[in-house]
């Protein structure tokens, strides 16, 4: 017998047909004599709705309020799917995060999962019921009802599995898996079967939404295998796990995790984001001391930066120019912080840019395969695409692009790295892959 948490997001339940073939789905997973827990997700758009609905009340909701708001959408969800699975013969209970034991800090609308404290699962378990689980949500110390942000049901199902030691924690979504680029923009992408935590990380922080990015980070501390499946198909999907090979264990003895690391593929996937913007800070006096300023000021607006780049500093005047990208969000508050802080540093002028993309080529195999630079930046070129800022790590290179030139960009570079798919189009389900 075996614990097994499943996820499944809002394209899944998104109607009342769809959450029973969900139920149907759990309900055979109780029978073949697993344990089972469920994290579910809104309906369909149902949180799009209600951030919509509460904008039509007022522009700036308080966090809090809106927080107790959101989280009513998977309420719904939770206790219309225990319903359907009480309708198959198998009993089923709901919880909300609080009754789940999931605490978290007191940042509303980001939250952090700080403890997982599954009694009540476990004991639901335990009876022989399923336990089905509202996703997104939790609880801080101080009993106010917290939301983890978008993709906090895939990082609530990651936290329960650990909490729980199960033996799998299943991420079902609208894909069949982890493709080597988003079907939606190159329909012969090819699915992936396994990939390592590192892998998936830079992949989910550089656009793939078929994982939250928080999800994946917890997986890798606590060694929770997952699976990134279909709720749409019987298809296996891919594992995300310490190694490529059969091991799932990150404490895996190296000679083991070596072996399996000799047949890695050099590149795992393109991944793409388009919800970045670039600031420019014009004209900074290079001295020292002013680059270290002028970020404490971005992170003191909450920014979340992700790619810097400086030039190099005119002779004639001593100033440089400093580029960065964050999170389209995030942008109107680091503008007006920088604005207020212009005379204090110095620097001259500063520039807004929400037309861009970045592209990120990921793989294991990469830090000790060469030419994997001049291949790509050789398709770039090849398909007449100029590359605005470049970063790389040890298993990641990314650019910037034009938005326009983006999906032109990711079709160019997966088949330069002979990422096509021999098995035709990749199917999508239904919306978003989540």
């Amino acid at each position: 017998m075996a614990l097994v948490v499943q996820k499944y997001g809002g394209s899944s339940v998104s109607d009342a047909h769809s959450i029973k073939r969900v139920a149907k789905r759990i309900a055979e997973a109780k029978r073949a004599g697993n344990d089972v827990v469920v994290v579910v997700s809104a309906m369909g758009d149902t949180t799009d709705e209600l951030m919509d609905l509460a904008g039509q009340i007022t522009p700036l909701p308080p966090q809090r309020e809106l927080d107790i708001l959101l989280t009513a959408g998977e309420r719904i969800s939770m206790s219309l799917l225990a319903m359907a699975i009480t309708n198959l013969g198998v009993k089923a209970k709901s919880f909300t995060g609080q009754q789940a034991g999931l605490l978290t800090d007191a940042v509303h609308g980001r939250a952090r999962i700080v403890d997982v404290v599954p009694h009540r699962i476990r004991e639901t378990v335990e009876r022989g019921q399923v336990a089905i689980v509202a996703g997104f949500q939790g609880v801080s110390r101080s009993n106010d009802v917290t939301t983890l942000g978008r993709g906090g049901s895939d990082t609530t199902a990651v936290a329960l599995a650990a909490g729980l030691e199960a033996d799998v924690c299943e991420i079902y979504t609208d894909v069949d898996g982890v493709f080597t680029a988003d079907p939606r923009i190159v329909p012969n992408a090819r699915k992936i079967d396994r990939v390592t935590y590192e892998e998936m990380l830079e992949l989910a922080a550089s656009g793939a939404k078929v994982l939250a990015l928080r999800s994946v980070e917890y997986a890798r501390r606590y060694g929770v295998p997952v699976h990134v499946r279909s709720s749409f198909s019987a298809t296996t999907g891919t594992l995300v796990s310490g190694t490529h090979g059969d091991a799932i264990d990150p404490n895996a003895p190296s000679g083991a995790q070596e072996e399996a690391q000799m047949e890695a593929p050099i590149i795992s996937g393109v991944a793409h984001d388009r919800s970045e913007a670039k600031i420019t800070v014009v004209g900074v006096p290079d001295k020292p001391g002013t680059a270290a300023r002028l970020f404490e000021v971005v992170a003191g607006a909450g920014a979340n930066i992700d790619m810097i780049v400086q030039n190099v500093s005119a002779a004639q005047t001593g100033r440089t120019d400093i580029s960065f990208t964050l999170p389209q969000g995030d942008s109107p508050a680091t503008m007006a912080a920088l604005t207020g802080v212009q005379a204090e540093i110095g620097f001259e002028s500063l520039q807004f840019d929400d037309q861009i993309g970045k592209l990120s080529l990921v793989g294991a195999g990469m830090k000790s395969h060469p030419g994997v630079s001049a291949r790509l930046f050789g398709a770039l070129r090849d398909a007449n695409i100029n590359i605005e800022m470049i970063s790389t790590s040890e298993i990641r290179i990314s650019v910037v692009t034009r938005a326009d030139s983006l999906d032109d960009a990711v079709r160019a570079v997966h088949s330069a790295f002979d990422l096509d798919s021999a098995d035709g189009e990749a199917v999508v389900y239904a919306g978003t892959g989540r």
